[in-house]
């Protein structure tokens, strides 16, 4: 485990919801910390009785809606050039954000919605959903819908792991893209038939 993975799980075990709720939080914000370290470790406490695991994704959740919504306000108020100005100090590179862009102008809103499932593009989709001044009503509940199984995924893997919680994560990304391949095929079946139940209008 490396230094950075060490202190976070340091901080999680002493701190507890208000670690998690922080820490999330802050990787949200686009600064480089690792979820999957964070919310496995969460888990993990809670199946050794320390933490509800309940408790643990509400937290990790909200978290994650508090940094996103900070990440957001910084892309709709300072625009690209900001962001891009500071961002390297951060990680964050032209090809990275180039390539959020991408994603956010190819999909629209829903790329919120599933960034937020994809290992690499949900930390940075804040930042073009601000850029483009993406209402922050339904950003918001994307971010929240997004985030979910994300946060959960992890927790319960590092809940049901118990001291193997490290391992997490040479599991966790096919379980992931598999959540995504399941809500994209339901939210093109319900698109489906909400086009197929629209009233015809003016045909005879």
């Amino acid at each position: 485990m490396g230094h950075l993975s060490g202190s976070m799980v340091h901080w999680v075990q002493s701190s507890g919801y208000l670690a998690i709720l922080l820490a999330m939080a802050v990787e949200s914000m686009c600064i480089p910390l690792p979820s999957e370290v964070i919310m496995p470790f969460g888990g993990y406490l809670a199946g050794a009785g320390h933490l509800n695991l309940v408790g643990v994704v509400v937290c990790g959740v909200v978290g994650n809606i508090i940094g996103s919504l900070v990440a957001y306000g910084v892309g709709r108020v300072g625009g690209r050039s900001v962001v891009m100005r500071y961002g390297r100090y951060v990680g964050l590179t032209e090809r990275r954000m180039a390539g959020a862009e991408r994603w956010f102008e190819r999909r629209g809103e829903w790329a919120v919605f599933v960034a937020r499932l994809l290992p690499a593009a949900r930390t940075f989709i804040s930042l073009p959903a601000g850029i483009a001044r993406m209402p922050v009503g339904p950003f918001t509940l994307y971010t929240a819908l997004g985030s979910i199984p994300w946060v959960a995924v992890l927790a319960y893997a590092g809940f049901k792991l118990g001291r193997n919680w490290d391992v997490v994560k040479r599991y966790v990304d096919p379980l992931l893209y598999a959540v995504v391949v399941v809500v994209v095929l339901a939210a093109v079946y319900g698109v489906i038939r909400w086009v197929r139940r629209r009233p015809t209008g003016g045909r005879r």
